[in-house]
């Protein structure tokens, strides 16, 4: 009798917890810009090619108060002189696809970085490349850490690079893509690329870096 009774208090308990967290979770928002394609398709022919979406993306939980730590953020990189544009567009909120909402960087492997100003628990970057033509990027790695140099401390949730990584390569679309940092801990983020399919440039509109200052 005793040890039934233990029992069920343990799995009224578990219950009970599994409730709370539940509750404590809600949907990822954010503005999304109006599609945008112009000019003519490119074929895209890239390995471990994660297949297009269909229909609405599926809601991501995030704890209750997460907000964009980004906004507004100070914005570094390794092409400090862009081709076009300036990177504090890289945060400044505005995702639409048009001339003058992006930034356009150098040939090569380049990165940009984010600093939160303090340090957070992250629970879901959001980045949009360019999204007026569906393109691939390449190499992209999204990386966080508290070391700005990123040589010590450094969580790579993302990583598509060709042979080494992990996860899919993607189409870019205007819903941008979002990734899972599950709550790792913080101040910078950098996110790298290596071109794209349609040219050798690399291209920002957009990062939103979802999460709370941490305790």
């Amino acid at each position: 009798m005793h040890k039934s009774f233990l029992k069920l208090s343990l799995t009224v308990t578990l219950l009970a917890t599994t409730t709370l967290l539940a509750q404590d979770k809600v949907p990822l928002k954010t503005d999304l810009p109006k599609p945008l394609f112009v000019g003519t398709p490119v074929p895209i022919s890239v390995p471990n090619l994660e297949p297009a979406q269909k229909g609405k993306r599926p809601d991501f939980l995030v704890p209750a108060g997460t907000e964009n730590l980004a906004k507004g953020k100070k914005v570094t990189a390794s092409d400090n002189d862009p081709v076009i544009g300036t990177l504090d567009l890289i945060t400044d909120g505005d995702k639409e696809g048009d001339e003058g909402s992006w930034v356009e960087l150098a040939p090569g492997k380049q990165w940009v970085q984010i600093d939160l100003e303090k340090d957070a628990d992250i629970y879901a970057v959001m980045v949009w490349h360019f999204h007026s033509q569906a393109r691939v990027y390449f190499d992209v790695v999204v990386q966080v850490s508290d070391d700005p140099k990123f040589e010590k401390g450094v969580t790579t949730i993302f990583d598509d690079s060709v042979g080494t990584g992990k996860d899919p390569a993607y189409i870019e679309t205007y819903e941008g893509k979002l990734i899972d940092a599950r709550g790792v801990k913080g101040r910078y983020v950098r996110l790298y690329s290596t071109g794209n399919t349609t040219s050798k440039m690399n291209h920002y509109i957009e990062v939103e870096v979802f999460g709370k200052p941490a305790a």
